[in-house]
């Protein structure tokens, strides 16, 4: 063990891997820190509940790395021995997957998930899987295999969903960077709830093999870090064609080519037009709304302190462009049921069965508005006008971005603060109804990156969504890098 204790708050990746080539500590023994703090904080302590399984060979693939790096002095890649806290919505070969339901407690599938094994071949522990509510069908931390997970910043609110597990995990130092998904904002929300970067690509760029979806052609893994920079080196690793999943034919339009990391710019900033989407602020009327708004008014202050000319504009008629091409009770029945039916040894194998023996947190409305949705996405309708207006929808941002000669548009990532638990629970919050504007990007298919913009006067997080046009991330790391390094607001969670 190293003579003194590995200081893991805050470490990021360069950190980390500055300390294994100056012999400080090993990926073994950093992989024990986290253990320990694991123990301490998520099963014990303030009891976060964040993580669901750890994984029991995190110690010898660590040991493993360790000795490979003795033996020829460097990293077998950009995640050499990097801890991972990964959303339990990917299938891991070697553990437990569970996609939050307590319907398959106990299934390990026969193979990884495509990212899992990107990860790996980077270099990559995966430390363990976090918590989701089941199926990712909610914006809060409620899981029927879970139980309730809490924010680290204010224990009694929530942290989000779905990836609510990695949010909290990674917020409070659990694992040195993590994974979500995001299908309407699940990366987003609980990363703007928790005081951390949630990305958000364009939907394709990261393969979605072996992970449970919502609406499978809006569904996309991402990273969910502490620092930007941390979230580039970690997508520089995710993103690739792959024949299991033929929606990632989109990586291979958008040609990422050079890294991601090399798009970091601190002076970004200075000559960028961003367009402020006034109506997506909250209302007076609307609870915890004024608090949001001053906080991303701060930040949009630091940003022209930065030299960004900020321009107000708003997306006509937004609320019905978004309701229109909503289609999570229209296509999530039977994608959902598509995943678990290919599977041959999951324990429960469709969604009917699992309403049927009450395998499912009641928290989760959405969940139970999806157990009524058509059996195919075709029996709706207006399906195919639903999919026409995404569309549209897309177009209109777009040119709204044109017409302003707009490098990014920015808005609150969400209009109020993290609810309680406790209003949670009593359902005074509901999914299709609650007020994120995370919403925007998913259902123009954009990329988005949320950034920590400041906290309220309680202490609650507060994150800003940069939204570009489709396949320019680049633009959205050298925005959101610039951003940061503006206002310097991510800090611990004191725990």
């Amino acid at each position: 063990m190293p003579s003194t204790p590995i200081d893991v708050e805050e470490l990021t990746i360069a950190g980390m891997h500055a300390a294994l080539r100056a012999r400080t500590y090993t990926s073994a023994e950093l992989v024990a820190a986290y253990l320990d703090r694991i123990d301490r904080i998520d099963r014990n302590g303030p009891a976060l509940n964040s993580i669901i399984t750890v994984n029991p060979k995190a110690m010898e693939v660590a040991a493993d790395l360790d000795r490979e790096f003795n033996e020829t002095g460097g990293f077998r890649g950009p995640l050499h021995g990097v801890p991972v806290l990964v959303k339990d919505q990917a299938e891991t070969a070697d553990m437990m997957t569970t996609f939050g339901s307590i319907a398959q407690d106990g299934y390990v599938p026969a193979r990884d998930a495509t990212l899992i094994t990107r990860l790996k071949e980077a270099g990559a522990i995966i430390l363990g899987k976090t918590a989701l509510p089941d199926y990712a069908t909610s914006w809060f931390a409620f899981s029927s295999k879970a139980g309730e997970t809490r924010n680290p910043y204010s224990l009694a609110h929530d942290p989000g969903g779905s990836s609510g597990g990695t949010a909290a995990a990674i917020a409070a130092n659990l694992g040195l960077v993590g994974i979500g998904e995001d299908t309407g904002g699940s990366i987003r929300l609980p990363a703007s709830f928790t005081n951390l970067v949630g990305v958000r690509v364009t939907p394709g760029l990261i393969s979605r093999d072996g992970m449970s979806p919502l609406v499978v052609f809006q569904d996309t893994a991402g990273p969910m870090t502490r620092t930007v920079t941390d979230a580039a080196i970690l997508l520089d690793s995710l993103i690739g064609y792959d024949a299991r999943d033929p929606y990632t034919s989109a990586a291979l339009i958008a040609d990422p080519g050079e890294s991601y990391t090399r798009s970091l710019d601190a002076g970004a900033l200075n000559g960028a037009r961003l367009g402020v989407v006034r109506n997506a602020f909250g209302s007076a009327d609307l609870d915890g709304a004024a608090a949001v708004n001053a906080v991303i008014e701060s930040g949009l202050a630091a940003a022209r302190g930065a030299g960004a000319d900020c321009v107000d504009v708003t997306i006509p008629d937004m609320i019905d462009h978004i309701m229109e091409t909503s289609l999570y009770l229209t296509h999530s029945r039977n994608d959902i049921n598509a995943f678990l039916a290919a599977r041959p040894d999951i324990p429960v194998s469709s969604l009917e069965e699992i309403r049927e023996k009450e395998l499912y947190d009641p928290v989760l409305d959405l969940l139970i508005e999806i157990f009524d949705g058509p059996v195919k996405p075709t029996d709706d309708p207006d399906y195919y006008r639903k999919l026409a207006a995404r569309d549209q929808f897309q177009r209109l941002v777009v040119g709204i971005m044109a017409e302003n000669r707009l490098d990014a548009l920015v808005f609150p990532s969400v209009q109020v603060p993290p609810p309680t638990k406790a209003d949670v629970r009593e359902g005074k919050h509901q999914v299709l109804t609650f007020p994120t504007n995370t919403l925007i990007a998913s259902q123009t298919w954009m990329p988005s990156i949320a950034v920590p913009a400041g906290f309220t006067d309680d202490g609650r997080p507060v994150g800003m969504e940069i939204v570009v046009l489709p396949n320019h991330e680049r633009d959205l790391f050298r925005l959101g890098y610039a951003f940061e390094q503006a206002t310097q607001v991510r800090r611990a969670p004191n725990l």
